[in-house]
């Protein structure tokens, strides 16, 4: 694996692509696309680099059968960039997160952490500003990714993704690898619906508020289980969606997720980090995901007054590579990457604190 320096933060790039888009963002970003896809690469063992165009195959093969109106977009910028990855990078949901929406004073924030092993994730992020048929958004992503998976719409919605519980055939720790691989492999060979981060997308691009957003993320059959975050501009306005590929439960109390169901069930085990995913029993798992989401919920600060206050374990772990904080209301978006530097136990911030508002942007 290649050392990893001493993080140095630097500001967060915020690019306005409302005309060109996710192509144009790729185009004019194209150095820090091919920086994250080298990080993301140099953290594959030394034998599995040269395997990165074959699963830019599949993913490409999955991806041009599904029912995605987004595949036109990622072709566009695949082949923009000219080099294997770009497939891969919008076909990995494997994103694992805690969040939480509650309301402060009159207006409903969102907060969330992404966590994910590959490196360059948090120094790389951007802030993009976009623009759909329903409006402007402001999304935290990175240079050749067509997805969303954290967003906020100015005076429309913010949402968020977290990585939904695994399915599992037994309690077996020896078997969660049979399970992984098997669930991969029904998704690539059956399953041709919208993977979960491009519907995501889609709603940002169509939907004029919260109900319609709550509508679509409930509705629509999609390609992986997924649990979405969802926010809109007035009290009670504050939802978690649980989702399997046709069938959601949603909630408008106790709306913390991390990466299992509320409820745990048998049939559904809570996502682990990389390096726990042979080691830790089935009620490990549970447990793990249970703490970063009450500790997020029980947070005692406010997150208008407090940024990031709320970024300590376990909700801050060793994978933990952004950070967000939405208001759809006062059309706010913060956020800040994090890496983990050689000998460190935790993540650092990578990046400065960035801080988008609709005000601001109205004056561009």
């Amino acid at each position: 694996m290649t050392p990893q320096p001493a993080i140095s933060p630097a500001p967060i790039p915020v690019v306005d692509v409302r005309d060109g888009g996710t192509l144009r963002h790729a185009s004019e970003r194209r150095a820090g696309a091919r920086a994250l896809r080298d990080e993301c690469v140099a953290w594959f063992p030394f034998v599995a680099r040269p395997l990165v165009p074959l699963l830019d195959a599949i993913a490409r093969r999955w991806l041009t059968r599904s029912l995605s109106p987004y595949v036109g977009e990622v072709r566009a910028v695949a082949a923009a960039l000219g080099f294997p990855g770009i497939w891969f990078l919008n076909g990995s949901y494997q994103w694992s997160c805690t969040s939480c929406a509650r309301e402060e004073g009159a207006v409903p924030w969102l907060a969330r952490t992404l966590d994910w092993p590959f490196p360059g994730l948090g120094r790389h992020v951007e802030i993009a500003r976009m623009k759909g048929p329903a409006g402007e958004f402001f999304n935290a992503t990175w240079p050749g990714y067509v997805g969303v998976l954290t967003a906020m719409a100015p005076g429309r919605f913010a949402a968020a993704i977290n990585q939904a519980p695994l399915k599992r055939r037994s309690h077996l720790r020896g078997l969660r690898f049979y399970d992984i691989a098997l669930n991969a492999v029904g998704t690539l060979w059956r399953v041709r619906d919208i993977p979960p981060d491009q519907l995501l997308r889609q709603v940002f691009d169509e939907c004029r508020n919260y109900g319609e957003a709550k509508f679509m993320l409930e509705r629509t059959a999609i390609a992986r289980p997924v649990i979405y975050t969802l926010v809109g501009c007035a009290l009670g306005e504050c939802c978690v969606i649980e989702r399997t590929e046709n069938a959601a439960t949603t909630r408008e109390q106790d709306t913390g997720a991390a990466n299992d169901w509320l409820n745990s069930t048998p049939e559904w085990e809570g996502r682990l980090g990389a390096d726990k995913v042979f080691r830790a029993s089935f009620e490990e798992a549970a447990q793990r995901s249970r703490d970063r989401r009450e500790s997020l919920v029980g947070w005692p600060g406010d997150f208008a007054g407090n940024s990031f206050g709320w970024i300590v374990p376990p909700v801050l772990n060793k994978y933990t590579r952004l950070a967000a904080e939405m208001c759809p209301a006062r059309g706010v978006l913060r956020v800040i990457g994090y890496e983990l530097a050689d000998d460190d136990e935790l993540p650092t911030p990578a990046t400065l604190p960035g801080e988008v508002t609709a005000e601001r942007a109205a004056r561009r």
